[in-house]
């Protein structure tokens, strides 16, 4: 198998894992199983900084994959492809601040920003398993190319 295949493989195995995770660990913590909680929603994120090492190496050493698919949908494939990279942007930084809240014990704070957190961190993974599935999947992968060359092609 194709390195330029296995590592975005790989990766997103990673992000679904996160959410599911995330969402075990959600369901915990409405049924006030706190340690339960904590445990689950660590593995989430580590689950998640997994996925996040892994893109940014193949970014580094591979570069990105280019849309494959028909000239026509390629509009349509890069406004996805930015709405996707802004909310895992997002959700990214909540996420970060969710781990750091709870960590640190700031539980109003984490309290107020953790269903909107995971809500944005699910469509994060959803939306990133779609880019998966549209680059890999659905159509024959473009040539591997810097990350602006892959966006704006």
């Amino acid at each position: 198998m194709d390195i330029h295949f296995i590592l975005p493989t790989i990766s997103t195995s990673f992000i679904i894992l996160s959410a599911i995770l995330m969402g075990v660990g959600v369901y915990h913590i409405k049924k006030g199983n706190v340690q339960t909680h904590e445990k689950v929603m660590t593995i989430a994120a580590w689950s998640a900084l997994a996925f996040f090492v892994i893109y940014v190496s193949k970014t580094i050493f591979l570069g990105n994959t280019q849309f494959g698919g028909p000239a026509s949908l390629e509009p349509y494939y890069v406004t996805f492809l930015i709405s996707h990279i802004c909310l895992a942007t997002i959700g990214g930084i909540l996420g970060g601040i969710q781990v750091f809240t709870g960590k640190k014990n700031k539980l109003k704070t984490h309290r107020k920003m953790g269903m909107t957190a995971a809500t944005i961190w699910f469509f994060t993974a959803i939306t990133g398993v779609m880019v998966y599935v549209i680059l890999y999947i659905l159509y024959p992968g473009g040539e591997t190319t810097g990350l602006w060359d892959a966006i704006f092609h």
